[in-house]
């Protein structure tokens, strides 16, 4: 059974709890300044989260689309290894722990979780959710503060989340943490925003990660250098995020959805059957046809153009979404 979906809506009931009688002014003001703390630069001495009307206001603004963003990749991970199941895991940089949900969402019970975070109002809150959750993967994990990229390397583990954390870390800190995270895990799952700068951290994480004896599960067909030229283009996905009244209030949107932009990268020590081809851009829909734009193992990019002649192909590829593996695994190329 896969619990994702109970999971995102326990998320969703957390918060609303957890927020219930914050005037959304207070917590828009909060967020307002949080935004531009991200896209400043911040010294891995000055945590952004100081207080608990931070922590409040980031997890109404940013913890149901790191989830999201968390939980496709988790999903690429499975799909790449159905029957690999952790047994522990640690969420490196983990703050309020939304990554530390996606984990718990899945797989059927849920690993052993240590979330690992410097700001103690982040860990502090992120118990509380946990234990409204209900879930008791979550309610069990344990919550610990270290300064992420300067304290020794976490206890051996299956799984390693870095989610939304190298951003905030000086690039040696960012080395650091990568390497720990090789150095610990079995499984190491990093995902970033999806910008350029964001995918260029996530290309030299891999590239570490490699260099550490890992191999590439997801999203990339292979171990090869990136076919992306870096500077005119990047590698990025997009996963749907539903909006609660509150995230909307919040966010100062209208919309009952948002797409969040990730790039990431998942190895492994472990074999794995990565995508043989995956699907980079929202496919192009048209009258007989569907463009597809893919990264394979073999050819770099290339773009696919799948008509109604290749019968069940084509209707897969209408089906496709970005971000899938390409092409599904139950249908022929006949």
């Amino acid at each position: 059974m896969n619990a994702t979906l109970p999971t995102a809506d326990a998320l969703r009931a957390a918060l609303a709890a957890l927020l219930d009688g914050l005037p959304p002014t207070q917590a828009a003001q909060a967020v307002d300044r949080l935004i531009a703390s991200y896209r400043g630069t911040t010294p891995t001495d000055a945590p952004i989260l100081r207080n608990r009307s931070d922590v409040a206001a980031y997890a109404a603004y940013r913890m149901p689309a790191t989830f999201e963003a968390a939980r496709s990749c988790l999903a690429a991970l499975r799909e790449a290894a159905p029957d690999w199941v952790p047994a522990t895991h640690t969420d490196i940089g983990g703050g309020t722990g939304a990554a530390s949900w996606a984990v718990a969402g899945a797989w059927e019970d849920g690993p052993r979780t240590t979330v690992l975070d410097w700001a103690e109002p982040a860990l502090a809150l992120g118990r509380e959710l946990a234990e409204a959750s209900g879930i008791p993967a979550l309610r069990a994990a344990r919550w610990e503060r270290a300064r992420i990229g300067a304290s020794p390397a976490p206890a051996p583990t299956d799984l390693v989340t870095v989610s939304y954390v190298l951003k905030e870390l000086a690039p040696k800190d960012r080395a650091a943490v990568v390497d720990t995270a090789a150095e610990a895990a079995q499984a190491v799952v990093i995902v970033e925003p999806g910008t350029p700068d964001g995918y260029d951290r996530v290309i030299e994480a891999r590239e570490r990660l490699i260099g550490a004896g890992m191999s590439v599960a997801a999203p990339c067909p292979h171990d090869d250098a990136c076919p992306i030229e870096r500077g005119k283009d990047w590698c990025h996905f997009s996963a749907r995020v539903s909006r609660s009244s509150l995230h909307r209030q919040v966010k100062g949107g209208s919309l009952s959805h948002e797409d969040e932009k990730f790039s990431y990268v998942v190895a492994t020590r472990f074999p794995t059957e990565p995508a043989r081809e995956r699907v980079t851009r929202r496919p192009q829909i048209r009258k007989g046809q569907v463009l597809l734009e893919l990264c394979t193992k073999d050819e770099g990019l290339r773009r696919a153009t799948v008509t109604k002649r290749h019968g069940e192909l084509y209707r897969a590829a209408r089906d496709t979404d970005w971000g899938d593996a390409w092409p599904p695994a139950d249908t022929s190329e006949g």
